[in-house]
Order: structure tokens, then C-alpha cells, then sequence
């Protein structure tokens, strides 16, 4: 499959890079930063330079020609900018939904969080990014006709695999490693059945594998 994954430098979409290039996937990143390039050759992904806060629906539907799946794993960062959780959390989600479809690319995953709600209330910075990632499930969910899976994992951790999560509708508030959230991608994209789902990730007593065939429908 060819994959196109926005926010292409961070650090679940690193290790992503990594599982699926070494599955022999055709894997490509979009960054902002011409430095970043590097790091996502050394990871065996193709860098694509597209800045997702002031670019267009065409442009971006441009670069996801003949992919087989998208996934959206960028943030706005964690500097407490509120405007960036608009900007890049909400509105890069939709933008990027958009351009699949107008590219003709029906798979989709969004990486969102455990809380996400379009009506979440509040005005801290926190609050300001749950809410932008529950309107940005909404649209996709409601909006589009995309093959969409959304995966909101709970804390998240860099303190190495285990690679045994707690997958499902409802799992509870808890951490999950990095490593664990980009296993469980990985798996989603090559496991049939796994679209309209919205799914919880923690850490858990369920291999990866075993936990993604098991919300698969059909």
C-alpha cells in the first residue's frame, strides 16, 4: 500500500514510518520543516513538504493522488497555543479528510484522544485542544464518506513497547506507550473491517494483533 501520514515528523508518525516501511509499504510524510527530511528518509518514509496550516484542499489532494490510506497523526504542538489547536488539530484534520476524498483516497485514520468532545467545555489550553479534536471526529465521522477509523489514545508515554494495549469503544482513562499507539496504526491499516470505528487505546493484556481482529466487524 502506499500511505500518506500528516504531521509526518512527530513521534508516533516516526515510528509509524518505521513499522510500515519495514512491512514494505510505500510510505510518505508530510512536514513543514525542509530539515525534517532526513529523519523521515532514515525512517524509510519519502518527504513531502507542505506547510497544512496555509495550504489548499488542491494542493494537498495533489500529493495524496494514488495513495491507498491517509492517516492524520499531526498536532499543534504542546507550547500551549491555542490558535494551533484550531488551526492544526481541528482544521488540518478537516483539511486533510477533504483532500482524501477529492483524491479519491477512502481510507483514513485520524490519531485523536481519549476526552475528545466537540462540546467539551472550558477555556484552558487543554480544554481548547479536547474540544478541537472532538470537532475534528465529528466532521469526519458526519461529513465525509470516508473509510474512517478515529483512535483516541490515553496518555501518552515513550517508555518503550510492551506491545499489549487495552483496544475498544470504552477502555477508560490510562496511559499507552508511543510505540504501542504506532503498532496498533499499523495493524488497523492492513486489518480489514476496521472502518467507522472509534476506538479508546491504553495499555493493556491484549497483543496488538489480537486486540485490533477483535473490534474488526465481519
Amino acid at each position: 500500500m502506499r500511505i500518506v501520514i500528516a504531521g509526518g515528523h512527530g513521534q508516533i508518525a516516526l515510528r509509524l514510518e518505521r513499522l510500515l516501511a519495514g512491512r514494505s509499504h510505500d510510505v510518505a510524510g508530510v512536514i513543514r520543516k525542509p530539515e525534517q527530511a532526513g529523519d523521515l528518509r532514515q525512517a524509510g518514509a519519502e518527504p513531502i513538504i507542505l506547510d497544512m496550516e496555509s495550504t489548499t484542499v488542491e494542493e494537498v489532494a495533489a500529493v495524496l493522488k494514488g495513495a491507498d490510506a491517509v492517516v492524520f497523526a499531526a498536532g499543534g504542538g504542546g507550547d500551549g497555543n491555542r490558535q494551533r489547536k484550531e488551526t492544526v488539530d481541528k482544521g488540518g484534520a478537516i483539511l486533510f479528510a477533504d483532500a482524501a476524498e477529492r483524491a479519491g483516497v477512502r481510507r483514513y485514520l485520524l490519531v485523536s484522544s481519549i476526552g475528545a468532545d466537540a462540546g467539551h467545555e472550558g477555556d484552558e489550553v487543554f480544554d481548547v485542544y479536547l474540544r478541537a479534536k472532538g470537532q475534528a471526529d465529528e466532521y469526519v465521522q458526519s461529513r465525509t464518506g470516508l473509510d474512517w477509523t478515529i483512535v483516541r489514545p490515553g496518555a501518552l508515554k515513550n517508555e518503550g513497547g510492551t506491545g499489549l494495549v487495552n483496544l475498544a469503544e470504552n477502555t477508560g482513562r490510562g496511559p499507552v506507550q508511543r510505540d504501542d499507539v504506532a503498532a496498533v496504526l499499523a495493524e488497523l491499516l492492513e486489518t480489514p473491517g476496521t472502518a467507522g470505528l472509534t476506538l479508546q487505546l491504553i495499555g493493556g493484556t491484549t497483543p496488538v494483533k489480537e486486540a485490533v481482529a477483535a473490534v474488526a466487524k465481519g
